[in-house]
């Protein structure tokens, strides 16, 4: 198994930790590039053990660490950098994701390429396959339907008043700041951030997973993207909560009962 790592420039110039798994040569393999979600990271809870479960089954799994996710490199696992956090928005990631697509297509030779992403990555690539023909197939695992529609009024007013909103993370105890910047840069560029219009725009083959008691992110979501796009495929797991049963550390070598469902689900749909 190989498991090795990459810098690659992204929005702003910052440098993202790219990791590259998979087992024996990395020649005519389907490659599946992953985003993680909000107050995520590329190593978060079971991830690494995803990576190399792709890779026993053939693929190159690719995970990487947005620029302005609010670690850093020499801590790609802690929330040490809070002013890139506060500074992130959609469309760094958006350009985040193209660095690391173009990156691969630059490393292998007519890669085909899935893009999977968990929460709001899933939204960010979902928004990305729509427009970008070197994408083969685009996976979601409990991810929103909407990014602009997750802020109360009095928050925003708030917000335009103070310049800053703070959310706070219950696993690590600290206050998150978020600048006006991601309110303004949403409004901006709303056309392009419309995940509706991306997903009823989608030509290629579409995987929407999510758990129907999942309380962050509800399984109606997962229903408007499946209506809007009707050759999607839908698979909806009883029981199963946003992170499908994982946790953060996780330190079994198996993968949680729920979430090995949504890696075999994924395989098999990327295979047919």
């Amino acid at each position: 198994m190989k498991d090795l790592q990459y810098r690659v420039k992204g929005s702003a110039s910052k440098e993202m930790l790219v990791d590259l798994t998979y087992k024996g040569s990395s020649e005519n393999r389907k490659v599946v590039i992953f985003s993680h979600g909000f107050k995520g990271f590329k190593d978060w809870g079971c991830f690494p053990l995803v990576s190399r479960f792709f890779a026993e089954k053939n693929f190159v799994f690719v995970k990487f660490n947005f620029s302005h996710n609010g670690t850093t490199l020499e801590n790609p696992s802690h929330f040490k950098d809070l002013e890139s956090f506060g500074n992130n928005n959609f469309s760094k990631e958006l350009y985040d994701l193209d660095k690391v697509i173009s990156w691969i297509c630059s490393k292998f030779k007519s890669p085909e390429i899935t893009l999977l992403g968990h929460s709001r990555g899933g939204g960010i690539s979902m928004l990305k396959a729509s427009s970008d023909t070197r994408i083969k197939n685009v996976v979601s695992w409990a991810s929103p339907s909407n990014f602009l529609n997750r802020m109360p009024e009095d928050r925003i007013s708030l917000w335009k008043e103070k310049g800053v909103v703070f959310v706070y993370n219950g696993r690590t105890k600290q206050n998150m700041p978020l600048y006006l910047q991601f309110y303004t840069d949403c409004i901006e560029h709303k056309e392009r951030l419309d995940i509706q219009k991306a997903v009823s725009n989608l030509s290629i083959p579409q995987l929407i997973i999510h758990g129907d008691s999942d309380p962050t992110v509800l399984v109606k979501e997962a229903k408007d993207l499946h209506k809007w796009n009707p050759k999607s495929e839908l698979f909806i797991l009883k029981d199963a909560n946003h992170v499908f049963g994982a946790s953060h550390p996780y330190n079994t070598e198996k993968l949680p009962t729920d979430l090995q469902f949504v890696v075999d689900k994924t395989i098999f749909f990327i295979n047919q």
